[in-house]
């Protein structure tokens, strides 16, 4: 996310939020298609903590289409639940198996996405979708890869909120070269 709450311009392009995938020496091999990561020891550390819990991501099909639903490998090597008014009709890839499409609403979703996981996290994306289990009450947490960076307009990690949210202080707080990361619970 930018300093001014932004996770993408209105076209889904991202700008230098994710400099700090480029800002260090450590090698972080992806599946799937994206090239691998060079992070700095804390946010690989990071990273690899969060990615060994992941059992199921949970996107929306705005994000899906951006992507090209991965072209069927998530770069994290999850299943992916896609949360969706209407599951596309013409996409396949190897791999394409291990993407769910849910069009019930996001407590289906998460459920599905559970189911999937079993005893590993499920995880939701920023945007809308985080906003929607924000509401419904699905999360434990929110974590925030705050860049250094200003986007000025776009898509925001919470946007339509409309009634106050108070969540507990930051139960970490990681900060390195480009990025700081920041989980905070979300009170029950």
């Amino acid at each position: 996310m930018s300093l001014d709450g932004f996770i993408a311009f209105e076209d889904n392009s991202i700008g230098r939020l994710f400099d700090w995938y480029e800002a260090g020496d450590v090698v972080i091999e992806n599946a799937g298609d994206l090239p691998a990561f060079h992070l700095t020891q804390q946010s690989a550390d990071y990273w690899l903590e969060r990615l060994e819990s992941l059992g199921c991501l949970v996107v929306g099909r705005v994000l899906f289409d951006f992507t090209d639903g991965w072209h069927g490998r998530h770069p994290m090597d999850v299943p992916v639940v896609v949360l969706t008014h209407e599951p596309p009709s013409d996409w396949s890839y190897p791999g394409s198996e291990n993407f769910t499409f849910v069009t019930t609403g996001i407590e289906d979703a998460v459920a599905a996405a559970q189911q999937i996981a079993g005893d590993k996290v499920v995880s939701v994306t920023a945007g809308v979708i985080a906003e929607q289990a924000l509401r419904a009450g699905l999360l434990d947490e929110i974590a925030i890869d705050l860049a250094p960076v200003f986007l000025g307009h776009g898509k925001r990690y919470f946007a339509d909120l409309d009634v106050e949210t108070v969540i507990g202080d930051a139960i970490r707080v990681i900060p390195t070269e480009k990025v700081t990361h920041l989980l905070f619970p979300v009170p029950r």
